[in-house]
């Protein structure tokens, strides 16, 4: 049997811009995506802390370094510039590997610079 569970998240992610004129997605700074162990093209389930919206998309990946979290398409109409987010991924994995999993956990600023990882 395989257990779902959280496989990585970005705690605090501050929206940096909405663009509805997408086709779909939310685009974070590799940089970021790389600290969290997240890939391009991964399912991704976000909480809107401002306005308690859930919502899943994808991660499309952008330029490092510029702290980038972009709701795109349909997306940006679930939050705004300024938004504070969880962004998670989760895995699959055997039940006695899920028993002791560790995920990746980084808090970010609000100029979505890492504060903090877990496990350290």
């Amino acid at each position: 049997m395989l257990i779902q569970v959280l496989k990585s998240k970005l705690h605090l992610a501050t929206v940096t811009d909405a663009c509805v004129d997408y086709e779909g997605s939310m685009t974070i700074s590799k940089d970021l995506m790389d600290q969290a162990g997240m890939v391009p093209y991964e399912k991704i389930l976000c909480g809107n802390m401002a306005n308690g919206q859930r919502f899943e998309t994808y991660i499309i990946p952008g330029e490092a370094g510029r702290g980038e979290i972009i709701l795109n398409g349909a997306t940006a109409h679930l939050g705004q510039r300024g938004d504070r987010l969880t962004i998670m991924t989760f895995t699959a994995l055997p039940n006695q590997e899920a028993l002791g999993w560790q995920p990746s956990v980084v808090v970010l600023d609000e100029e979505n610079k890492v504060i903090a990882r877990r496990p350290t």
